[in-house]
């Protein structure tokens, strides 16, 4: 399971007001200038990856991403470690269904349900047509909980878990499996182990609009590759805050209720039953 939350950020996965740790301030060289898809370019359904190819960090056409130069694009472009980066492209080769393949391109992570899935925070579901480009009315559903400057892992999970029930609400051909949720966990990780602090697990809310909205490195808003090294055990902090943060409980003592001011010691089971018949109208 490490293994496959690793890889989603590979899909998917600070400015001078929230300023990084050691960071170090610089605009990209004309090497790696933004330039968006042209015509003939292939992208998918990954930000982040499109993000990369756009900045030249792997093949600017959206093809012939192997192990070599995805390594050395994540490496460059957002300073993860090889062993790392390694191991997301061991995962994300999965999308190209030729056998032994030693490359995939942007085009192949569209296939439904292999690594994309449905209740994406910024792309519709395959169900509905497109489910590779940035669509506004499925990104607002998943900013309405973004409420303040500073992002959380509350927040990001408050917006996983509203395109989820959106997604089961509407979309008939609704399929959410537990490999989709390991991808999704590591997605919605993504900005804060690309953008933000992953020890506090905030991020800067604008850092991460422009990112989603322009599928751009937000270098003109402050931002720039952190001097630390990014490592599987970065990302899995940030990937069990958000999954804590999917609980919709809140915490409470386990074996003592107040009732009328008398803390009364009542087992579990016997708790639910005696609620269970708290009804409204007395039935």
């Amino acid at each position: 399971m490490k293994f496959t939350i690793a890889a989603t950020t590979l899909s998917f996965a600070l400015a001078s007001a929230f300023p990084q740790k050691n960071a170090q301030v610089a605009m990209p060289d004309d090497i790696h200038a933004w330039h968006p898809a042209g015509v003939n370019d292939l992208r998918g359904p990954c930000p982040m990856m499109n993000t990369l190819a756009n900045h030249g960090f792997i093949p600017r056409n959206g093809g012939n991403i192997t192990k070599q130069n995805a390594v050395k694009g994540l490496a460059d472009g957002l300073n993860f470690d090889a062993a790392l980066a390694s191991l997301m492209w061991d995962q994300a080769i999965i999308a190209n269904p030729e056998p032994n393949a030693t490359f995939f391109t942007l085009e192949h992570l569209n296939q439904h349900n292999v690594l994309e899935h449905d209740a994406s925070l910024s792309r519709m579901d395959a169900y509905y047509g497109n489910n590779h480009v940035f669509n506004p009315e499925a990104f607002a559903t998943s900013t309405r909980y973004w409420t303040d400057e500073t992002l959380t892992a509350n927040m990001l999970a408050n917006s996983k878990l509203a395109r989820m029930i959106e997604s089961r609400a509407f979309n008939p051909n609704y399929t959410f499996t537990a490999n989709n949720e390991q991808f999704s966990l590591g997605e919605v990780a993504a900005p804060f182990i690309a953008f933000g602090n992953t020890t506090s697990v905030t991020v800067p809310r604008d850092l991460v609009l422009y990112f989603f909205e322009h599928e751009r490195l937000p270098h003109e808003l402050g931002w720039s590759k952190k001097n630390e090294t990014m490592t599987l055990k970065d990302i899995l902090n940030v990937v069990s805050s958000i999954r804590n943060a999917t609980s919709l409980l809140t915490p409470e003592s386990a074996s003592n209720q107040t009732v009328d001011g008398e803390s009364h010691g009542i087992p579990e089971g016997a708790q639910v039953a005696r609620r269970s018949l708290h009804l409204p109208g007395g039935v």
